[in-house]
């Protein structure tokens, strides 16, 4: 897997991990996050069962497993935590945070260890990364495009995490981790949020709210990083899109599939 370092100032990084070349075709390509702050870590949406050797093995090059003190799932999907009780077997004391929505659902990827969650009101909350690091905050994101379903923003880099909010089906063969032809990029988004994006209402609710956060960069769980002028970019093309309107004619190739 990639591996490249988005943010380190001042004992606080950064890093994005993703675009495994050795996956199986079938398995959707995913980005896993990961904060360090003070020598103590954070993990967001650490990925599923089929990804965890690759990603642990990535990320040892930054971190040892027992600082990370924090795992933040964005919503209950299987490619975003169904690793989660692989990662408590080797840290029994990580805290998890998910939607208080999705608290008995996600316990169900447990293969032994109980998956123990701190639920996440609908109104979102403030996290700490262990005893050392900073703060960081689980912005609501709910319908976008799960019901129970948080953003995360850290206030020290200026860095939205946003899920599948802004995420793309990149092909293997564009490899870049951050985007830099935002017209081009839009094939890849499309398709994935006209079908997985059941509101509009949600949606623009979601822009107002990280409008009004300004993050210097956007991080979602597929595709590419939006940085600079790409996030205001990307800010509006999510507020021209009408979502959630499926009318049983929606051409094959707009259907989104696994890269």
């Amino acid at each position: 897997m990639q591996s490249k370092t988005l943010f380190n100032e001042h004992g606080h990084q950064w890093i994005v991990i993703g675009r495994d070349p050795h996956k199986d075709a079938h398995v959707i390509d995913t980005n896993e996050y990961v904060i360090i702050s003070r020598g103590q870590a954070m993990l967001l949406d650490p990925g599923g069962i089929q990804i965890f050797p690759q990603v642990l093995a990535e990320l040892a090059k930054y971190v040892r497993v027992q600082d990370i003190r924090v795992i933040f799932a964005s919503h209950q999907d299987p490619d975003i935590s169904s690793s989660l009780a692989m990662w408590l077997d080797l840290n029994p004391d990580i805290k998890t945070y998910c939607s208080w929505l999705w608290t008995g659902f996600i316990s169900h990827f447990s293969t032994g260890t109980a998956i123990e969650l701190t639920a996440i009101p609908d109104e979102g909350m403030r996290i700490k990364i262990g005893d050392l690091g900073v703060e960081v905050e689980a912005v609501p994101a709910h319908y976008c495009h799960s019901s129970g379903n948080f953003s995360l923003y850290d206030p020290l880099a200026g860095i939205l995490f946003s899920g599948d909010i802004g995420s793309a089906l990149v092909p293997s063969h564009e490899a870049s981790l951050i985007v830099t032809d935002f017209d081009h990029h839009i094939q890849y988004m499309r398709g994935f949020h006209l079908r997985w994006m059941p509101s509009t209402t949600a949606l623009r609710s979601w822009t107002q709210r990280i409008r009004a956060l300004k993050p210097r960069m956007i991080c979602p769980q597929h595709g590419s990083v939006f940085q600079g002028e790409m996030v205001t970019r990307l800010l509006d093309w999510l507020d021209s899109l009408e979502v959630g309107q499926w009318t049983g004619s929606t051409p094959t190739h707009d259907i989104p599939k696994a890269a």
